[in-house]
């Protein structure tokens, strides 16, 4: 499954075309590992958290959640750079759901209950990279911390 995307992702095509709704969901996914794996520890708390966002997102159970996590482990590891991924998916992912998946990277950041500078940096090179202005992510990214019952400057 997860060779078929890469290719669909990764493809020369002159005009990028949607993705199917699972594969996208792969896709962001697979951003979302980036982002727990950016400070080089990626931990069972951040898995869960990725795997509980995925549920969320799409109405799955634990187990379709973690089959999805494990698709996106295994693309994320063979993704290009950051900047060259997230441009693709971006090109291939509906505007009205980038402010989602900006939130959900700044749930995954957090889930270890410390603040990063590694995987912090990497949501806010993503959000731009999406297209989400640095002030909307600041907003989301102080929701997500409201919401997890953590305080901005000591998550």
């Amino acid at each position: 499954m997860f060779r078929n995307l890469l290719y669909r992702l990764f493809s020369d095509d002159v005009e990028p075309r949607p993705l199917a709704a699972e594969d996208a969901e792969v896709a962001i996914a697979a951003l979302l590992v980036r982002v727990a794996r950016a400070d080089d520890h990626y931990e069972t708390s951040e898995k869960q958290r990725i795997d509980r966002v995925l549920a969320r997102r799409r109405g799955l159970n634990a187990d379709e959640a973690a089959e999805r996590r494990a698709a996106a482990e295994m693309l994320e590891a063979e993704a290009p750079d950051t900047v060259r991924f997230t441009r693709l998916i971006k090109d291939r992912i509906a505007l009205e759901d980038r402010s989602g998946v900006i939130g959900a990277m700044w749930e995954i950041a957090y889930a270890d209950g410390r603040r990063d500078m590694d995987e912090e940096s990497m949501v806010r090179l993503v959000s731009g990279l999406l297209g989400v202005p640095d002030r909307d992510s600041a907003l989301i990214r102080q929701k997500v911390l409201d919401d997890m019952g953590l305080q901005g400057d000591r998550a």
